[in-house]
């Protein structure tokens, strides 16, 4: 039971805006009462899951009364983005007990003045946020009128208003908004090692011509993709599984890093038309085989192999094969040997990701849907190729995204089952035409297909940020990291997440996480330097701009240091580098959101409104970030930027 906290007139030098969230269980003294040791147990969990997602959204623990916690956070945000984490694990624990054991927490937020007192707070603010957590059902959240105005723009939830609410010992009128959780599970970043999680390790090229390294590690990725259709098994994606490549790390300590209970490593050795293909099944915890098979067979026969090894596994791991699921794993992806060699080493170039790597990928792709023009994965390929070389080069390709759509519309109209087409479609229709409908509905139909595609996961993670629904993003990215836990963007793509929850410390993190796994990654450096500016660490930020310019990107960095040094107040500094870029800016390569932000930290809208126009017509993919990217809370009040938001598709 919520006890009564101090209130009054305060006055003091150490005053503050902060952000105030008060926490009761819900009939907490008549439980002890009952059974005292059994509220005290939850009691102990409470404390336990509410401090543990405390730290995650930088909330400060003033103190505890009782059952109920006093926090205080810098920013509404946070608080209502704590609140909504706190219910969510609350309720994954509560599902799995019987109803005498449930917690039933409220939680009140409130936004005002406080005066601090040593480690504690004061002030009318703390009193009314212990009030208006009175209102919230066992559950649920409540948050008063001023936090609504911070965060009811950012956070797509159902609101119910209460009018002029009956605050005990409260004398101003104050609207109260009780919030509608999702109580769907949150997504984990820790895993617990589980057996059906698997991953396929690089398969060793053993042909004698060296040049075959493209046909393993397409065996690789293709035996991945394979057991991928497993509904039962979680496989680990390419990316993570790359990084260990010829490692000299035991299969105890993969299975640790990756937190998976089972290992598949093997061998390829290809010689004219014949293949001998080795692969054993490891327990990652004990390092027993668990099964070992070799086939010696001719290409003709590369995809049985395939499929027979995925049968294998699940025979091993004790999980029954539906019909669909074997009907999938015999099916041919083409009847063409050279057509399907041609893929894999299109597959290789495209893992580069560079400019370079892409359009001999684009090579490939096309002689091998030349081989067999009904070759789906082949179109599939190319549509990737051109997506990617829109979307992330710095030279783009003229009608990359118009290419992209017409290839992934062929390979749907050969294949309708193909996750990777369903996924880059989605992707098209949100970054090209701003259909966020019917992307939502690629999505969602990738993921059925593939539930264990991370970057379906990924790219829909930035849809539902862009649309506000935060929590429904954190939840996809954090599935893509559990299924591509080493992944460099990914970890990047967890960072932007928690800076635009609000939680910039937390987010510093996973872009460090990034460069431990692949330093000198570009997009760990850039992606950063916001949240640095935000928490005003300017060398930080600078020496992430002087990375960026040796790297090889030497107008990106001059961007970014504009941008850093208007938020640090050198204003004549900025001025004279973006003059300098739009001088320089021939080919289109200084993204004009960026110029648009750093204008905007300038105080010069109406520039600042005028380059963002300009991000839209080039149909750059940050511009739909608008809606939650912090830089712009000053301006979502003027009707450019109210007019831009409807020219995007989002009202």
């Amino acid at each position: 039971m919520a006890a009564d906290v101090p209130s009054g007139i305060v006055t003091g030098s150490n005053r503050r805006l902060a952000a105030i969230m008060f926490t009761d269980i819900a009939g907490f003294t008549q439980a002890a009462q009952v059974d005292e040791a059994q509220a005290l147990r939850m009691l102990s969990e409470h404390n336990r899951l509410t401090r543990q997602v405390l730290r995650e959204y930088e909330g400060r623990e003033v103190k505890t009364i009782g059952d109920s916690f006093l926090v205080e956070f810098s920013s509404a945000l946070q608080a209502v983005g704590c609140a909504i984490a706190i219910q969510q694990a609350i309720h994954e624990r509560n599902s799995k007990l019987p109803e005498k054991e449930k917690i039933g927490l409220r939680i009140g937020v409130h936004l005002g003045d406080v005066v601090g007192d040593g480690s504690d707070i004061l002030g009318d603010a703390v009193n009314v946020s212990s009030r208006i957590q009175s209102l919230a059902e066992p559950g649920g959240i409540c948050i008063s009128q001023q936090v609504y105005d911070q965060i009811g723009n950012k956070i797509n939830a159902n609101f119910e208003l209460i009018k002029n609410a009956p605050l005990k010992n409260v004398n101003q009128q104050i609207n109260v908004y009780r919030l509608a959780v999702s109580q769907e599970k949150r997504g984990a970043e820790i895993i617990e090692p589980d057996r059906h999680r698997v991953a396929v390790l690089p398969l060793q090229n053993m042909s004698p011509d060296p040049n075959d390294e493209y046909f393993a590690d397409g065996m690789t990725e293709e035996l991945i993709t394979v057991l991928s259709g497993v509904r039962e098994l979680t496989v680990i994606a390419r990316t993570s599984i790359m990084q260990y490549k010829s490692s000299p790390k035991r299969a105890s300590e993969i299975g640790r890093d990756l937190l998976v209970g089972t290992l598949i490593e093997g061998s390829v050795r290809k010689a004219a038309n014949k293949v001998r293909i080795a692969v054993q099944l490891i327990d990652a915890s004990s390092e027993g085989h668990l099964w070992a098979q070799s086939y010696d067979r001719t290409m003709d026969d590369i995809f049985a192999i395939q499929s027979e090894i995925a049968e294998k596994v699940a025979d091993a791991l004790r999980i029954r094969l539906i019909g669909s699921e074997k009907k999938k794993l015999e099916t041919k992806r083409t009847e063409s040997v050279e057509a399907f060699t041609l893929y894999l080493k299109g597959r290789h170039f495209w893992n580069e990701r560079s400019q370079s790597g892409l359009m001999k990928a684009i090579g490939y792709f096309e002689e091998a849907v030349k081989r067999d023009p009904r070759f789906a994965l082949g179109y599939a390929g190319l549509a990737d190729c051109y997506f990617v070389l829109h979307s992330n080069s710095t030279a783009k390709v003229e009608g990359g995204y118009m290419k992209s759509t017409e290839f992934v519309l062929k390979a749907l109209t050969l294949d309708s089952d193909l996750a990777e087409a369903h996924a880059t479609l989605a992707a098209l229709l949100f970054y090209d035409q701003h259909d966020f409908e019917k992307s939502e509905t690629q999505f969602r139909k990738a993921i059925e297909i593939n539930p264990n595609y991370a970057t379906a996961h990924q790219w829909f993670a930035h849809l539902l940020a862009s649309m506000t629904r935060i929590p429904e993003a954190m939840r996809e990215i954090r599935k893509a990291l559990e299924l591509d836990p080493l992944s460099p963007i990914i970890n990047c793509n967890v960072g932007d997440g928690k800076y635009y929850s609000g939680v910039a410390k937390v987010a510093l993190e996973y872009y460090t996480r990034a460069l431990e796994v692949a330093p000198g990654f570009g997009p760990a450096y850039s992606s950063q330097i916001q949240p640095l500016c935000y928490l005003k660490m300017f060398a930080e930020a600078q020496s992430c701009a002087n990375e960026l310019e040796k790297l090889g990107n030497p107008l990106q960095a001059k961007l970014y240091r504009a941008y850093i040094f208007a938020h640090m107040g050198e204003f004549e500094k900025s001025r004279k580098l973006l003059a300098e870029l739009e001088e320089e800016n021939t080919n289109g390569s200084v993204p004009m959101y960026h110029l648009a932000l750093a204008y905007f930290v300038l105080g010069d809208i109406d520039r600042a409104f005028s380059f963002m126009q300009k991000s839209n017509d080039n149909r750059e993919y940050d511009v739909l970030n608008m809606k939650i990217d912090r830089e712009l809370d000053r301006v979502r009040s003027d009707s450019r930027y109210i007019d831009l938001i409807k020219r995007l598709g989002f009202e």
